[in-house]
């Protein structure tokens, strides 16, 4: 086979969580270990960080790679779903695993997933595994694909792990409670290893401690231990001061991620890397800033807040549930435009009707769907809006949706792409992205 017969092969023959839902999740690691057993347990072979969280694990996963590439280690990055190429998944210092590497995998593991019958993400995993020893990596960062106690990669025995959040999301995998979804998360902890929780919470405080104290594990909470102080949002900036308050000491630091909410995860990355310094992964502080300045063009990370187009300006955020939407609508607010256009879809097995509530009633709206099975078809997408106050149009493909809103829009008017991962994965990347 080909790069592409093998993509295709892929995405027709394995069970895939993108597409068809909680139907392709295994509630076990028993295929991950099979796999991983197959390969030589490449899985215990390089060290590693683990990253789990509801949002804001895959821009805490780029930092945290960012830093570690700039630094001088060969760093692997595991993170899912991807936008529009299969490789964004699997990275090395920022360059995508080749199409080769992909198709030799692929071609070696046939008899096995003919046999295992993994799903998409298990078998994924496993060849993100097999090339960072391939490549001889230094150190990789984690990201969990959903939850974190089942997720496929919690095979890995880290020398840290970070959980970024919980709020609302795959609830009928998780748990329909915070505590629930917090157990799940947590299940990343592990014995006697570092955890750090990016924010906290009182719904998960107690699950949180309580897992890393049953299991030894010395926990932090970031937000305990750094805080912003003073911040100055730009269109492709953030500029913050961020104290460290046992010692009072204070650091600038420039985001080339904008988004308002980045200020949460860049708290749980000063704190992951205070750990890591002591694990053997030294990191000078003007390293650190460096990274986080230009984590867009070490790790070619896209989707957060995503500025694309200037006169009307248009941005693109991967923000997917009511916690990240309600992110995005913080970050709006500190944006000057005279019209807002909308471009939205959903999963179908979300509580779309809360994240619907967090947008605001007077945008016009061009209500799509992706290209896949589990997407909200636009028609009754457009009706649950309109139970939410919400008016607009309804269009059967983002390309066409965005082609509207492109028409409405005025040069002093602003075009919002969110909703969903595939919404933006599905974006026409050559309609004016700068």
């Amino acid at each position: 086979m080909n790069y592409q017969q093998t993509i295709e092969f892929l995405f027709s023959q394995l069970p895939m969580f993108s597409k068809v839902g909680a139907s392709a999740f295994k509630n076990d690691l028993l295929n991950i270990r099979e796999l991983c057993g197959i390969l030589g347990h490449p899985e215990q072979k390089f060290p590693s960080i683990h990253i789990a969280g509801t949002n804001g694990k895959g821009s805490t996963s780029h930092m945290l790679s960012a830093i570690l590439q700039q630094a001088g280690y060969k760093t692997g990055l595991y993170t899912s779903p991807h936008l529009h190429d299969f490789r964004e998944r699997i990275k090395v210092n920022g360059e995508m695993i080749p199409e080769e590497a992909v198709v030799r995998f692929t071609e070696r593991m046939k008899p096995s997933i003919a046999t295992i019958q993994p799903s998409f993400f298990e078998l994924t995993v496993a060849m993100a595994f097999e090339y960072f020893v391939e490549r001889q990596i230094d150190i990789a960062v984690i990201e969990t694909g959903l939850g974190g106690r089942l997720d496929s990669t919690n095979i890995i025995s880290p020398l840290l792990s970070l959980i970024t959040n919980i709020s609302y999301d795959h609830m009928n995998i998780l748990g329909d409670t915070l505590q629930q979804i917090a157990f799940e998360k947590a299940g990343i902890i592990k014995p006697d290893t570092p955890v750090v929780i990016s924010e906290t919470q009182p719904e998960s405080v107690r699950v949180f401690s309580d897992t890393a104290d049953k299991r030894n594990a010395p926990i932090r909470f970031a937000d305990k231990e750094y805080r912003v102080i003073h911040r100055q949002p730009g269109a492709n900036a953030l500029h913050l001061s961020v104290e460290y308050i046992p010692t009072g000491d204070v650091e600038p630091y420039v985001l080339d991620l904008p988004g308002h909410y980045q200020e949460k995860n860049l708290i749980g990355v000063l704190a992951a890397m205070e750990i890591l310094q002591l694990k053997g992964f030294p990191v000078p502080q003007e390293t650190i800033r460096a990274a986080l300045s230009n984590v867009k063009r070490l790790t070619g990370l896209g989707g957060r807040w995503e500025v694309i187009a200037q006169n009307p300006y248009t941005v693109l955020d991967v923000g997917h549930n009511e916690a990240g939407i309600h992110a995005i609508m913080e970050q709006l607010a500190l944006v000057s435009y005279r019209k807002l256009h909308i471009v939205t879809g959903f999963v179908k097995d979300k509580d779309v009707a809360a994240s619907l509530r967090q947008l605001p009633p007077d945008a016009t709206y061009y209500f799509t769907k992706a290209q896949i099975p589990r997407a909200m078809h636009e028609n009754d997408l457009l009706k649950l809006a309109r139970e939410e106050d919400l008016q607009g149009t309804a269009y059967p493909d983002v390309p066409s949706a965005y082609a509207a809103a492109q028409a409405h829009a005025g040069k002093d008017d602003m075009i919002l792409v969110c909703g969903s991962v595939f919404i933006v994965g599905e974006m026409p990347v050559g309609s004016g992205r700068i």
